[in-house]
């Protein structure tokens, strides 16, 4: 009888042990096109992604570089201050989006240019809603951005 118990173990345990690795194959496997990696314009221009890698980039709009073509089309680059890359894109962007602002797109590198198929633009982290500046007025404990208010 005690054989047979420790038997019983050692299969529910390589059952387990098996449903674990099928289990973390199949979720590695329905999240391989899910998964973007983020990388800097100045990790892109020391090592350039294959074409047909997806991946994010962010940084800043370089100012002055904002173009805007036919329709929606517009080009610009984005930097980290120590590196720029070129972007495309064609779409609708973001209402907070304009030179010298945060941005992270994916897309691909193609030719040189990241071909982005999506924008999103970072709005200031010291950004609060109109409703809680005029409450913090209201009990005189607003301080602006900066020491002013």
């Amino acid at each position: 009888m005690k054989g047979l118990k420790k038997k019983r173990r050692v299969q529910i345990i390589i059952v387990a042990a098996v449903a674990l690795v099928l289990s973390t194959a199949m979720i590695g496997y329905a999240m391989r096109d899910g998964i973007n990696f983020f990388r800097s314009p100045t990790q892109v221009a020391e090592h350039m992604p294959p074409a047909n890698e997806v991946f994010r980039i962010g940084g800043l709009v370089e100012k002055g570089s904002l173009v805007r073509g036919q329709g929606k089309t517009i080009t610009f680059r984005v930097t980290d201050t120590k590196s720029s890359i070129p972007v495309h894109y064609t779409g609708v962007l973001p209402d907070l989006f304009s030179e010298g602002t945060g941005m992270v797109a994916t897309g691909r590198m193609q030719d040189g240019v990241f071909n982005a198929t999506e924008i999103l633009a970072k709005h200031d982290e010291n950004y609060m809603p109109k409703e809680v500046i005029d409450a913090l007025k209201e009990q005189g404990v607003y301080e602006a951005p900066g020491g002013s208010s």
